[in-house]
């Protein structure tokens, strides 16, 4: 006979996005990243799965062994009573003792700093996707932008050039 397994359906692993930071790819190098689950109120899963968030202006601070998210934005849920939450509170973010062991002493490098990239629900569970990241000064980013509009202009010309069926060479 064969075994089976404890689980009677399969896991679903599809991310449901909710807010990304597109900004923090502009505005940073990223080195490293970690997903963390975060601890949420009720009514702030809610107004979560109502898909308002903005983790625009979000960053991951310590306050002893502990890592918050700070200034995130989850608005109160409109069907909300007394027990509704703060807008922009701090929220604990879940993570294993090793990997914020390696976090802290990351950050305590010069430039370094912790952003969320992304705010999701995995398996039913709210999730954010944080990265260590440097930032970059202006003349990098400049050059980033150059590079994207060169590749941009080389593909066009590409393309075109598939159209018309000659060569480039």
């Amino acid at each position: 006979m064969s075994k089976k397994s404890g689980r009677s359906k399969p896991a679903r692993s599809d991310r449901q996005v909710i807010a990304t930071n597109r900004k923090a790819r502009h505005n940073y190098n990223i080195k490293d990243t970690y997903e963390a689950g975060i601890s949420l109120m009720g009514t702030e899963v809610k107004s979560l799965r109502d898909g308002q968030a903005s983790i625009v202006d979000g960053y991951a601070m310590f306050s002893g062994n502990e890592l918050w998210l700070e200034n995130v934005y989850i608005p109160e849920y409109g069907y909300g009573t007394w027990t509704n939450h703060l807008a922009r509170r701090k929220r604990k973010l879940l993570l294993h003792r090793s990997e914020l062991n390696k976090l802290k002493r990351e950050l305590d490098a010069a430039g370094t700093t912790i952003v969320p990239l992304s705010l999701y629900f995995r398996d039913g569970k709210a999730k954010v996707e944080i990265a260590l990241a440097e930032g970059k000064r202006d003349y990098d980013k400049r050059h980033a932008l150059r590079e994207a509009q060169d590749k941009r202009e080389a593909q066009r010309a590409m393309r075109e050039a598939n159209r018309r069926g000659k060569s480039m060479l």
